[in-house]
C-alpha cells in the first residue's frame, strides 16, 4: 500500500514514534533537557560536522497555479529558464565559493525543463560537481532513472501540505493538483535509485502540529520502504513571495526549535535541513540542536548568483510570455521567495568554526556508488 493510503490509519492510530513526538511538543516538555538529548544525539550520530550546500534555480516558469507560491503560473513576474552553459556557470560560481553539493531547482513546466535539460544539467555538473541533487516537477521512474544515471544521488520533493482538503484549495489549477502523485514521488525517486531522498512540509498552510505529525508518519514510512536511502527532513515556513499570499497559520520561533528538537529525539538518524529561509540569530542557536545540513549565501532566482540569463528576461501575464521592449540593468529575473539569512558562505563556515564544527563541502562522489562515464 501507498502512504497516502495508509497516512489516514496512521493518524487514528498513531505509532510509538508519531505519540512520542507529541509528548515532546507538549508546552510542558522541558526544552533544557530536549536541547542536551539533541545535541548529544547529533553529536553520536553525525560528529561534530554540517554538510553545506547552495540551490541552483534554472528556472521559474511554471505551469501551476498555487496560491502560497511566488513563481504560480498567475503572478506577472519576471522570469527566464537558464541555457545549459549558463547553468554551468552558475555552478562554477558556486565551486569557487566552496560548494561541492549543489540542488538543482525549477519552477514545474514540462516545456521549459523537460527530463531531457535536467538530464543535460546533471550531466555536465556531475563532472565536475560531486553531489548534484533535483529538487523538480514530480516524474516517472524511468524519467527520475535517466537523471540518477546522469549523475544526480538526490531528489528532494515538499508536499506542501499533507492535508488533502487544503491541498485541493491552495492548487487551483495544473498538475500539481494531484495529492496522491506528488505523495508518491520518494517511493518512484527511490526505485529510481536516488541515494538521498528528502521532504517536509510548507509550513503556513495548514495545523502545523498536524503537518509536523504527519511528517513523522511519512519519515517512518520511508524508513521502512525506502531503507536503502538516506532521508532528511525539513520544515520550511512560509516567506514573503510574489503574490503576496499570507501564512494562514503561525509556528512561533519556539515552537519550531522544539520541533526540531523533537525530530532529532525521535530520528537519531535522519538529516535535519535548515535553509536561509530562517533568519540569521535563529539559525546560528539551532546549529547545535539537530540541524546536519545548512544552505547558504542562496538565491531563489534564476541567474542570482551571477546575473545569468538577463538576456531572455520577460514577463508573463496569466502565462502569457510579454516580451520586453527594454529593462534595466538591474531588473532580474523574480525569486521564488525572500530568503533571510542572506549571509556569504564564507560567513556561515566562520560561524560553524566558532561553534567548534567542520564544514563538509564534500560527502560523496559519483565514483564511489558506479563507474563513473
Amino acid at each position: 500500500m501507498s502512504f497516502a493510503e495508509i497516512l489516514p490509519n496512521m493518524l487514528e492510530r498513531p505509532s510509538s514514534a508519531m505519540r512520542r513526538f507529541e509528548k515532546l511538543m507538549s508546552p510542558q516538555t522541558d526544552l533544557e533537557w530536549m536541547a542536551g538529548q539533541a545535541q548529544a544525539l547529533t553529536r553520536q550520530y553525525f560528529g561534530r560536522t554540517m554538510r553545506l550546500f547552495a540551490p541552483i534555480y534554472v528556472s521559474n516558469e511554471c505551469i501551476n497555479t498555487c496560491k502560497y507560491c511566488g513563481f504560480s503560473r498567475e503572478n506577472p513576474i519576471f522570469r527566464v529558464t537558464l541555457t545549459q552553459d549558463q547553468v554551468e556557470t552558475e555552478a562554477r560560481h558556486l565551486i569557487t565559493e566552496g560548494f561541492r553539493n549543489i540542488l538543482l531547482v525549477a519552477g514545474e513546466h514540462p516545456k521549459f525543463v523537460p527530463v531531457d535539460y535536467l538530464e543535460e544539467s546533471t550531466r555536465r555538473l556531475r563532472k565536475f560537481v560531486p553531489s548534484v541533487s533535483i529538487e523538480v516537477a514530480p516524474m516517472e521512474v524511468p524519467e527520475y532513472k535517466r537523471i540518477v544515471d546522469a549523475g544526480a544521488d538526490g531528489l528532494v520533493v515538499y508536499q506542501e501540505t499533507y492535508d488533502p482538503k487544503v491541498y485541493a484549495e491552495m492548487h487551483e489549477a495544473g498538475p500539481k493538483k494531484d495529492y496522491a502523485w506528488r505523495l508518491a514521488c520518494p517511493e518512484r525517486g527511490y526505485q529510481a535509485g536516488f541515494r538521498r531522498i528528502g521532504i517536509g512540509p510548507l509550513i503556513g498552510l495548514s495545523d502545523w502540529r498536524k503537518e509536523l505529525l504527519c511528517l513523522v508518519a511519512h519519515a517512518e514510512y520511508l524508513l521502512r520502504t525506502c531503507w536503502k536511502s538516506f532521508l532528511t527532513v525539513s520544515m520550511p515556513r512560509l516567506r514573503p513571495a510574489a503574490g503576496e499570499f499570507q501564512p494562514l497559520v503561525h509556528l512561533s520561533d519556539r515552537e519550531f526549535t522544539q520541533a526540531i528538537m523533537a525530530l532529532r529525539i525521535c530520528f537519531p538518524q535522519v538529516g535535519i535541513v535548515l535553509s536561509t529561509r530562517e533568519p540569521d540569530w535563529l539559525r546560528d542557536g539551532l546549529i547545535p540542536l539537530g540541524v546536519t545540513l545548512m544552505s547558504a549565501g542562496s538565491h531563489t532566482e534564476p541567474g542570482g548568483y551571477t546575473k545569468a540569463g538577463q538576456d531572455d528576461l520577460h514577463l508573463t501575464v496569466k502565462g502569457r510570455r510579454v516580451d520586453l521592449k527594454e529593462h534595466k540593468i538591474q531588473d532580474e529575473a523574480t525569486g521564488q521567495f525572500h530568503i533571510s539569512d542572506v549571509r556569504s558562505a564564507a560567513e556561515i563556515t566562520a560561524v560553524l568554526q566558532k561553534l567548534g564544527l567542520d564544514p563538509v563541502w564534500k560527502d560523496w562522489d559519483y565514483g564511489l556508488g558506479t563507474t563513473a562515464a
